[in-house]
């Protein structure tokens, strides 16, 4: 039941349907990464609206789906055009997920940031990109980018 849950939500994202991915998730789901830390539900949904519309260049696969009746976990790569520098990003992740109600209640996706930002940011992450000042940074951009894009989308405030 829930590999299929996982199964619908990944092949829902390799086709940017975000419709589709929020549909997955219980009301009360929260998310984190190491990018997006500690979203709620409305946040949740609108991040996933928002890289979909953003997305270039991009694919996605997703393998090693084990679920049960509470938690479950998969990989998944992700690979486009980080957008504020046209830098090429494959992202290699493992996910984790509770579930409640038969939906996604929380998901937790775990990947290297400073491997991320060697790729995305360049000189800058390879030199920098292991320090928590760096890997704030990145949390507090992306927090921005979130929130702008929650003001410009009534239906997630």
């Amino acid at each position: 039941m829930h590999t299929e849950l996982i199964n619908r939500f990944y092949t829902a994202f390799q086709q940017r349907d975000w419709q589709t991915m929020n549909s997955c998730y219980h009301a009360e789901a929260t998310f984190h990464d190491p990018a997006f830390r500690n979203l709620n539900n409305k946040e949740v949904r609108a991040m996933w609206h928002m890289l979909c519309l953003n997305a270039r260049n991009f694919s996605l696969t997703f393998s090693d789906i084990k679920a049960d009746e509470t938690t479950g976990h998969c990989r998944w790569i992700a690979s486009y055009t980080f957008s504020k520098t046209g830098r090429k990003v494959v992202n290699d992740i493992c996910a984790a997920f509770t579930f409640k109600q038969g939906l996604i209640l929380t998901h937790t996706d775990t990947f290297d940031l400073w491997k991320w930002s060697r790729q995305a940011l360049g000189v800058s992450g390879i030199l920098l990109g292991w320090s928590a000042l760096v890997q704030n940074k990145v949390n507090d951009n992306a927090r921005k980018s979130l929130a702008r894009f929650i003001a410009e989308h009534p239906e997630y405030q």
